[in-house]
């Protein structure tokens, strides 16, 4: 039986563990959809949905709380300006899992995570922005 499970471990430190979700978390707000293994995938689900919540609530004692799990200021930004009034009218439910076959080196589960109203054009949006400044500069 599972009694007083409540997570998965992942054979990872609690601090690794900390610093891989936040790592996640952030990628996963800024692209709106990533490629992870399943029991990765079910495990950021939960820190997500909650920090969405916090999102919605959009007091500053919420962007403090998002802040402190998550690494940079610019995915606070977008979970409070763009996701937190996207969700306002949902009751929890923001994230799918889908699951994606098996990676190849070590047939391990793999998933696919997104927000369930996600923006299409926000998956490499970034990385795009970046290269155009980068030929921009560099055309200078």
């Amino acid at each position: 039986m599972r009694h007083a499970r409540g997570y998965r471990r992942l054979n990872r430190t609690h601090e690794h563990r900390k610093a891989l979700f936040a790592n996640m978390a952030g990628s996963l707000i800024e692209h709106e959809q990533i490629k992870t293994t399943l029991p990765k995938a079910k495990e950021l689900r939960r820190i997500v949905e909650k920090l969405i919540t916090l999102g919605k609530r959009g007091d500053l004692h919420a962007r403090r709380q998002a802040a402190s799990q998550l690494k940079q200021d610019a995915y606070v930004a977008k979970l409070f300006e763009v996701l937190g009034p996207r969700y306002k009218d949902r009751q929890g439910g923001y994230v799918r899992v889908l699951k994606a076959g098996f990676r190849y080196g070590d047939m391990a589960p793999m998933a696919i995570i997104e927000f369930v109203d996600r923006d299409p054009a926000a998956k490499g949006a970034g990385d795009k922005a970046r290269l155009e400044a980068e030929e921009a500069v560099a055309e200078e």
